[in-house]
């Protein structure tokens, strides 16, 4: 408000590097875990816009851990506007066809068991009966009568789990702000403003912000020291 009342443009102001909502029931069902290892994709329908490796959680409302949190700085604009669409591949180290092969092992190691029994290895405990849920397999079918289109629609599964995200927490939940004083009417070299003498800027009401690492902390100290 004040940089405003001095005459500079002030860009959007978005919560950023902040945790999103899941439209999904499941996803409240899945909250506390943990995912490490996994890889996501985030789509606007075949628009591919944000990628990553590393780790994950979910929580009542829906998504947040380090790669959902670099993804909001990226995509946050979007999914103001409209739903994305997060994929997970829970086993990013496999080709479907590895995986298949793994399942197949699982499947001739218990080929007397009901599905529900034979997949425990694949998942954590809680994701487990989601999974199951989400195959389409009955739980009770024996894993020596599993077709191999079932067996190839729970592959896919594992490596598109999918779920719809409809939106961004609120700033109180976010690591930073994106947006503010615009850049271009501040001097990089000593922070002053181009428009008014004696008035300088520094931190976080600067239009500048980035993923997670330290980099937002960097822009403090570094604009501060300038």
């Amino acid at each position: 408000r004040f940089a405003k009342e001095t005459g500079h443009r002030v860009t959007e102001l978005l919560p950023s590097l902040v945790p999103m909502e899941v439209r999904q029931w499941y996803a409240k069902e899945l909250q506390g875990l943990s995912l490490r290892n996994i890889e996501i994709c985030i789509t606007d329908g075949k628009k591919k816009l944000y990628e990553e490796f590393g780790e994950m959680l979910f929580t009542h409302y829906g998504v947040t851990g380090p790669v959902i949190l670099s993804a909001s700085s990226v995509v946050g604009k979007t999914l103001r506007k409209k739903e994305l669409t997060l994929h997970i591949d829970l086993k990013p180290a496999l080709s479907e066809e590895q995986l298949d092969k793994r399942i197949l092992r699982e499947f001739d190691a218990n080929h007397n068991k009901q599905f529900k029994n034979a997949v425990t290895g694949l998942f954590p405990a809680k994701l487990l009966p989601v999974m199951i849920h989400l195959s389409g397999i009955d739980p009770e079918k024996k894993v020596n009568v599993i077709t191999k289109e079932e067996r190839m629609n729970f592959v896919h599964l594992i490596k598109h789990f999918t779920v719809t995200l409809t939106g961004l927490r609120d700033f109180k939940e976010a690591i930073i702000t994106r947006g503010g004083v615009k850049v271009k009417e501040v001097n990089p070299s000593t922070m002053e403003s181009k428009l008014v003498q004696g008035l300088y800027f520094a931190g976080e009401v600067l239009d500048l912000d980035a993923v997670t690492g330290g980099y937002n902390l960097q822009i403090a100290w570094s604009t501060g020291m300038l």
